[in-house]
């Protein structure tokens, strides 16, 4: 686990934000720390034969009403300004730690008085708070320190206040409580561990907005008081001047955006680091069983192998596991379909197939091997280049997965220009060639228009027009017919399938629809609270319940119009609550007491047929009951 945190700080770090973000607060701590002893006295000396003169050779950004050196004051400046900055944002965290704290440990009607006035307090924009805390606590260094401090405490009791309610619901809590813990224990132990980590990266990115605010406070006057200096006081002297010498104003002023800019950055690297792990440090994820005994077929053609997959997302209490240990084997030119109802982990599965799945979820499995290479130990810059030129992802919704602020063409192009090194003119002549691929009618004027012109069915074929920018093996299409008419259905189920006939290309169809994967696809994935509970031909007999009851509540032709409708009883179960044995049991019409107590795994049943089921339906069924009668066409 140390590692893997050092692992991702370094990644952080070698990002452009994150170095950059490192950098410069690196450089503003030093100058906090060696400025006033280097250069204390070059900023105090007083020059009368240079007084308010230029930039010179003499003096780089020269000099202020007294003949001062600009430059060493901006650099002597630095200690005062971050250290007020942060002695501000300290009182400001700590005292909207404790105001949003409060209600959990006061008795109802105070705890609603104190949430009354933390809202109220939101309510009022930051400046003017700070305005009115100066005038309460005076003008001087201590009263903008603390009016600065005040001001914030009302956005951190707010944050404070809804990750201790986020948190205060969970099942440990309660247990705490039941077990006799004190408010200010329960606080201390139970809650504070779960809500640190967002405090201090809103804690960072306020030191920004704090120091922003006490310049502010200097320049009016207010704040810092000569003697001393900070950059705000700074601004305004020279402001007084600025036709004159604009680097007098322009120096502080740009110390004030830099710092400020230091701090944001920085809490912004440690947000993408720690995402929201919090309280969730010496928790690893639950083990699986995997979903089958022998869960992946030895081939030589196989495009992706996947075995005993698993995606876990943290909660203060444990994790969530909503794919459990789903197996399968895709080759090459072979179309899968995965149906399911919803939450059953399909589109999840896919995405973290695709390596789309980012933290705080963690992706784990066997074994996970796209085109031969092992996509989990392979590191990001590689997996990406075989993933951007070798899988298409076409999304439920293309509308949201396109920029709509950039033209068609481009974000084809931009594949080609970051995977393939393909200059933009010839990346875009791919581009059109893709579109024209795809059937859109006048690529080369489609490929400068902007998603909203285009059509529902042909954005998704604009979609599957970027995934061919590449070679692809693979491609995962999430819900492509979703919200489309037949008859677009239609062209875009062709679309795929010669997709798949011209380039030997595997498809894998997520889709609620069993009859569409039924025209489409060979094989059938079903999905039941995260894991694979058939793997069957679509032109084979189901043997699973849920694969026949899925199955019965398709219509088609045959259908009698006067029976009523047939239905699944219940719902699937929640992620975080999958019971134990069979997921599928309290559903079940043909449950016992072996399946609430074992969950079955995946076994063969027949040629290319798998069921997880202790008690499948037997082979002699109605020829009805098979896959492709309810798609047929």
């Amino acid at each position: 686990m140390v590692n893997r945190r050092g692992a991702k700080w370094f990644a952080a770090l070698r990002t452009p934000v994150g170095g950059f973000a490192a950098t410069l607060l690196a450089v503003v701590i030093a100058l906090a720390v060696l400025a006033p002893i280097l250069w204390h006295d070059n900023a105090f000396s007083i020059d009368t034969d240079a007084i308010g003169q230029g930039p010179s050779a003499a003096h780089w950004l020269g000099t202020d009403d007294l003949g001062r050196d600009i430059l060493f004051r901006v650099l002597v400046a630095t200690r005062l300004s971050v250290l007020l900055a942060v002695l501000a944002t300290v009182i400001g965290v700590v005292t909207g730690f404790v105001l949003g704290t409060l209600p959990s440990l006061l008795p109802r009607p105070a705890a609603r008085l104190v949430t009354s006035a933390v809202n109220i307090a939101v309510a009022f924009p930051g400046l003017l708070l700070v305005l009115f805390f100066s005038v309460i606590f005076g003008v001087g260094t201590h009263g903008a320190v603390l009016a600065v401090g005040f001001a914030l405490a009302p956005a951190f009791a707010r944050l404070a206040q809804t990750l201790s309610a986020s948190v205060a619901g969970q099942d440990f809590v309660s247990a705490a409580r039941i077990s006799g813990v004190g408010r200010i224990r329960l606080l201390m132990r139970h809650i504070l561990p779960n809500i640190g980590e967002p405090l201090v990266v809103n804690a960072t990115i306020g030191a920004g907005a704090s120091l922003l605010a006490f310049s502010g406070l200097s320049f009016l006057g207010i704040g810092v008081q000569a003697p001393d200096y900070d950059w705000g006081r700074l601004l305004g002297e020279g402001l007084n001047g600025i036709y004159v010498n604009p680097a007098a104003a322009l120096a502080p002023g740009v110390a004030v955006v830099l710092a400020g800019l230091a701090f944001n950055l920085v809490g912004e690297t440690v947000a993408g680091v720690i995402g929201v792990r919090t309280g969730l440090r010496k928790l690893e994820p639950r083990p699986v069983t995997p979903a089958r005994e022998d869960v992946a077929e030895a081939c030589d053609d196989a495009v992706l192998v996947v075995e005993n997959l698993q995606v876990a997302f943290p909660r203060p209490a444990g994790w969530t596991v909503p794919v459990r240990g789903v197996s399968f084997t895709v080759r090459a030119g072979e179309a899968i379909g995965v149906v399911g109802e919803s939450g059953s982990g399909k589109s999840l599965t896919g995405l973290a197939v695709s390596r789309l799945v980012e933290a705080p979820a963690v992706v784990t499995a066997d074994k996970l091997e796209f085109a031969g290479k092992p996509l989990l130990t392979t590191p990001d810059r590689d997996s990406r280049g075989l993933l951007g030129t070798s899988l298409a992802m076409v999304f439920q919704d293309p509308m949201t997965s396109f920029n709509p602020t950039r033209r068609i063409g481009r974000q084809l192009a931009e594949v080609a220009e970051q995977h393939q090194g393909l200059p933009r003119a010839k990346a875009f002549e791919r581009a059109v060639d893709r579109l024209r691929a795809v059937r859109i009618p006048a690529a080369e004027r489609r490929a400068r228009q902007y998603p909203h012109e285009f059509s529902g069915g042909m954005r998704q074929r604009a979609m599957i027009g970027m995934g061919l920018m590449g070679d692809p093996k693979l491609i995962i299409a999430d819900e492509p017919t979703t919200a489309l008419d037949v008859t677009v259905q239609r062209q875009l189920l062709r679309l795929l399938a010669r997709t798949r006939a011209e380039r030997d290309t595997a498809i894998i169809l997520i889709s609620h629809d069993i009859a569409v994967v039924s025209q489409t696809c060979e094989r059938m994935l079903v999905m039941y609270a995260g894991r694979v509970v058939e793997d069957l031909p679509t032109a084979g007999t189901p043997r699973h319940p849920y694969t026949r009851a899925l199955l019965a509540a398709t219509l088609d032709l045959e259908t009698d119009r006067d029976a009523p409708l047939a239905v699944i009883p219940g719902r699937p179960p929640e992620p975080d609550r999958v019971p134990n044995g069979c997921a599928f049991a309290d559903r079940c019409p043909a449950v016992t007491d072996r399946c609430r107590l074992e969950d079955p795994v995946l076994e063969r049943v027949g040629s290319g047929h798998r069921v997880a089921c202790w008690y499948p339906a037997p082979l002699s069924r109605p020829a009805k009951e098979t896959v492709t009668a309810g798609g047929a066409e």
